[in-house]
Order: structure tokens, then sequence, then C-alpha cells
């Protein structure tokens, strides 16, 4: 079997709503990855474009989110709603959808989305 083109790992981590961070797939329903998987086979792209549920890719404050390789494109913010459009325009025409693509800024470091909230004293 050819090896695939393209992964796309789609973070599926669960935290309790207490946590300090928020979670990619809170109702641990992994719907973001079911949805790619249905519409990724509906092209015919089974086969060459696979998408995993990954665990946390430590980009919770901007969640769901997902990455594509070996293009090295993370995205953020990914609803149901997405889907279509990053399938056509960044899997299939090469051009990452640039609304839902995370700055290099917020990737590996502590950018100013998770800076720790200040709390006031009265």
């Amino acid at each position: 079997m050819p090896k695939f083109e393209k992964h796309i790992f789609i973070c599926g981590n669960q935290r309790p709503t207490e946590a300090p961070r928020p979670c990619c797939d809170p109702t641990g329903q992994a719907e973001l990855q079911r949805s790619f998987k249905e519409k990724l086979a509906a092209r015919g792209l089974k086969g060459k474009v696979r998408a995993n549920q990954s665990g946390c890719l430590d980009q919770c404050e901007h969640g769901p989110n997902l990455v594509v390789y070996p293009d090295a494109v993370w995205y953020g913010r990914v609803t149901l709603d997405d889907v279509d459009e990053i399938i056509e325009s960044h899997i299939l025409g090469g051009k990452p959808v640039e609304r839902l693509t995370l700055p290099d800024s917020c990737l590996n470091i502590t950018c100013e989305h998770r800076m720790p909230k200040t709390t006031s004293k009265v």
C-alpha cells in the first residue's frame, strides 16, 4: 500500500469543565474527526489522506484544533462547518485556509492567549 499523502491530526483531548485550560472535544464524540473521515472518503481520498484523532496538541486555548502534515499547517477554532473548506482549499487545492491558521507566534511557546489570568485582590 502506498503511503498517505497527508495526515490530519485532530485533537480529541477531553478535560473536566473545571480544568484551568479548555479542551478540544468536550463531548468525547470525535465529531470533527468523523466528519473529516466521511468527507475525505466521499471525495475519493480514502487511502491518500488520513484523518487521525490525536491526543492533546497543546494548543488548547485555540481549540478545537488540528494540524496537517507534512505541511505543518496548524488550524484553530475549527468547527464542523469548516471541514469542507479545509478539504477543498488545503487538502485538494494546496492553499491553507488563512482565517483558521494559527500564527507561528502561538505554536510551541507561551503566546498571549495562554497568559495567566490576573485576579485583583479587593
